[in-house]
């Protein structure tokens, strides 16, 4: 039996100076177990873009952060691209369909908050497949980034008929 059944979720979308300090720490006590710990990758994980980002999280009824992901305004890390990273699930918690729940919403967020751009995401290479079934394109090489494969990809938007009306 999966140890989310009957579990009451929460999803909670926040700017940086709404985020309280215990669900600040939250965030970067999982960002880095995943990123720096379980991954080995010595990196800079504080990088100035938290400050203009949208921080999604998924809490369990315990309160415990299950997984989260940050939503970036278009030209904080591409220029023209609204950007979904950070995308990071709870260890003990993995393979129980987390991941593509919060990209799911992440997705239903950053369209509604800039649905005038295209989404541009920096992916892990083993996660291409992931990022492909949210219809997320591979562009370029892969490429080194913090001494990990990473393929740049980007999710193009289908305009609204009201988008299409206006131009």
């Amino acid at each position: 039996m999966s140890p989310l059944i009957g579990y009451i979720m929460n999803y909670t979308l926040k700017k940086y100076n709404e985020l309280s300090t215990d669900e600040l720490y939250q965030i970067l006590q999982l960002r880095a177990e995943v990123f720096i710990v379980e991954q080995q990758c010595v990196y800079q994980d504080l990088d100035s873009k938290d400050q203009d980002a949208f921080h999604l999280m998924l809490h369990n009824q315990d309160n415990l952060l299950l997984a989260y992901t940050r939503l970036l305004p278009p030209d904080i890390s591409y220029k023209n691209y609204s950007s979904i990273g950070r995308v990071v699930s709870h260890p003990d918690f993995r393979s129980k369909g987390l991941g593509k729940s919060i990209m799911q919403k992440s997705i239903l967020y950053i369209e509604n908050l800039f649905p005038q751009y295209h989404i541009k995401i920096s992916a892990q290479s083993y996660l291409i497949k992931f990022y492909e079934s949210f219809s997320f394109q591979t562009i370029g090489d892969e490429y080194l980034e913090d001494n990990i494969p990473h393929t740049a990809m980007i999710k193009y938007l289908i305009p609204s008929e009201q988008q299409l009306k206006s131009l």
